[in-house]
């Protein structure tokens, strides 16, 4: 198997700081979702907004911690960013700034539209710029492999289908149209490619098979958005709905796998795509009016938090033991 490596390090490129890595803005996705995951919770059992407000303003400020950290990484660190930018594996991760702001515009339309219409507007501007550079430096690499494929590269194209869910609420149609085209697209592409990497060549690296997970994503975030177009449930919505559910299901016997790989950033992989079908199954159930929906929705949020409760306190625990932000991490 190739290696997945990038220029060796020199003095501007060790340190703690510049090995705190851009992957670190996934937690404010998963985060981000569970807040999301929770305000339908709360509409569906009929609750006012108990936790998901304390959990907007939390996931807000772990996003802003990131931020200025790596902000910080990027004016004294600057040759250490450029090397994640040329990592074929680590590139895929720089999008997850703009999606944490879309998701946090997700969760802030419930209470404040105007600062849910600023989150989206630099979110999504921010995030089709880095689809163009991300799709730009794929097109004119000299040095991906196949080995270097793995379900995080959906994260930069894919992500365009989050713009629609609230988008329709702050700009045209067209502009939801225009990012959830690019989305599906995109999906359907990067699905193939990677079930021929999965299927045809060397398995994942054993810090990369948490990014299963992430295969989960694309269809449930795609329903949710369809959905918000359309206004109803047409076939093509079903197929997304149940392609998501799938691909849970197709987890399940990788669940030993997934219990002996040790802690890395990329267990959050587990997260948003978790966050992403639990919010499915309440929109399902509320489009649908079928009850096993809600409490399928129930079941799987009740999982999510335990996920995420988890990755909250073993990410800590690394933290405190020095075992994230070391190179290679």
């Amino acid at each position: 198997m190739t290696a997945i490596s990038i220029s060796p390090p020199d003095a501007a490129t060790t340190g703690r700081l510049a090995n705190f890595p851009v992957s670190f803005f996934s937690m404010v996705m998963g985060l981000a979702g569970l807040t999301i995951a929770t305000q339908k919770l709360e509409a569906a059992a009929g609750l006012g907004a108990i936790a998901s407000d304390y959990l907007f303003w939390g996931s807000a400020a772990v996003y802003v911690a990131i931020a200025l950290v790596y902000l910080i990484k990027l004016t004294i660190r600057s040759k250490a960013v450029a090397a994640e930018w040329a990592h074929p594996v680590r590139i895929a991760f720089f999008p997850a700034m703009s999606i944490a702001l879309i998701l946090l515009s997700i969760a802030a339309l419930h209470f404040d539209r105007t600062l849910s219409f600023w989150l989206w507007s630099v979110g999504a501007a921010l995030h089709f710029v880095y689809t163009v550079m991300v799709i730009t430096a794929w097109i004119n690499h000299s040095r991906y492999e196949v080995v270097h494929l793995n379900p995080a590269w959906f994260i930069p194209v894919v992500g365009n289908v989050l713009v629609p869910i609230v988008g329709v609420q702050h700009a045209p149609a067209d502009v939801s149209w225009l990012y959830v085209s690019i989305g599906l697209l995109f999906w359907v592409v990067l699905l193939t490619v990677v079930v021929n990497r999965l299927i045809f060549h060397h398995p994942l690296p054993a810090k990369m098979m948490p990014t299963l997970f992430i295969l989960i994503a694309p269809p449930a975030v795609g329903f949710i958005a369809w959905t918000n177009l359309v206004g109803t449930i047409d076939p093509a919505a079903r197929v997304m709905f149940f392609a998501a559910l799938f691909f849970f299901v197709l987890m399940i016997p990788q669940l030993g796998k997934f219990a002996r790989i040790p802690f890395a950033l990329s267990w959050w992989a587990y997260s948003f795509p978790l966050a992403a079908l639990t919010i499915a199954q309440f929109v399902m159930a509320d489009r649908s009016g079928i009850e096993f929906y809600r409490w399928l929705g129930y079941g799987l949020y009740a999982l999510l938090a335990l996920v995420i409760s988890g990755l909250l306190v073993r990410t800590l625990i690394a933290m405190v033991r020095g075992e994230i932000c070391v190179a290679e991490h």
